[in-house]
Order: C-alpha cells, then structure tokens, then sequence
C-alpha cells in the first residue's frame, strides 16, 4: 500500500476518482475542468430510466461524502481544489428529469458553476459550517439543486 504522502491523483484509485478521472488536476480552474468531465458521464446516465438516475446520483453522494473525506484526510487538505466528486455529484443533481439538449447541457454547466463559484447563502454558510466528506459535497448539492431549479423554470418558460 503506497503511504498516503506519496498519493497522487495518478497513483491511487481513491484519488484518481476524487480528483474526477484527472480533471481535477488541471492546473487553473479545476471545479470548471471537473463538471466538464462530468458532462459524458451525464449523457450516459441519461439512458437509464430517471429512477434509475435518481439511485445513481444518492449513491454518488453517499461514495462521494466518504471518498472526498478519505482524499482530503490522505492530503491533508480540506477540500483540495482537485477534489472533484462534488461537481460530478452537484451537476448531475442540476441536470436531473431536463430534456437532453445542447441548450439545457450547456446552460446546466454554466448554471451549476456559476451557484458553485459564488455560493450564495445558504451554500456559504453550510461550505463554512459542515466538515468532513458531507461539508466537501453539501456546498455543490446545495448549488446543483439551485441550479436545477432555475434551469427547469427556463425550460418550462421556453417550452
């Protein structure tokens, strides 16, 4: 077992998927290259009947509130700019039962990451209160629910 200094997103299966499948470790911006990862994920978990879906993104929560603590305890960084699950998570919430379209997919992202960027309260308080995994995925829950609301509004306004 590779000591938990000499861990890196490349080298440990824990943090290859904390750090989204290498996006995270892009060197500026990391939360916006880890959504974009999480867009072909998306489009995937669109074949899946929405209850489906639904199973998919509590499961993702749950792994990811113990994967991010288990990463960012190995790190020994709360909440390392790499770690994120927690984008993969919040826009999958942003995107749930919208009609799959360039439109709704790209204004979904730049919803989800614009409430995740800014954290109008009551993501600021929470990000500011919650510790742990849960504190790492609460604040992009909380952002992907916001988002998704907004987006569904637009999308019904438009239809």
């Amino acid at each position: 077992m590779t000591e938990p200094s000499a861990r890196r997103w490349h080298n440990h299966w824990m943090h290859f998927l904390a750090f989204g499948l290498g996006s995270g470790a892009a060197s500026k911006a990391p939360g916006t290259f880890g959504t974009l990862a999480a867009v072909p994920l998306f489009l995937l978990l669109t074949l899946l009947p929405l209850w489906l879906y639904l199973v998919v993104v509590v499961l993702a929560f749950v792994f990811g509130c113990y994967l991010c603590d288990r990463v960012s305890q190995d790190m020994g960084v709360h909440d390392h700019g790499g770690i994120v699950w927690d984008e993969f998570v919040g826009f999958w919430i942003t995107m749930i039962a919208v009609p799959v379209g360039l439109w709704t997919v790209v204004l979904g992202f730049i919803l989800f990451r614009v409430f995740d960027i800014l954290k109008p309260w009551p993501i600021s308080w929470l990000d500011r209160r919650v510790g742990g995994g849960v504190g790492i995925m609460i604040d992009d829950v909380i952002a992907g629910i916001f988002a998704g609301v907004i987006l569904h509004l637009l999308v019904w306004f438009v239809s």
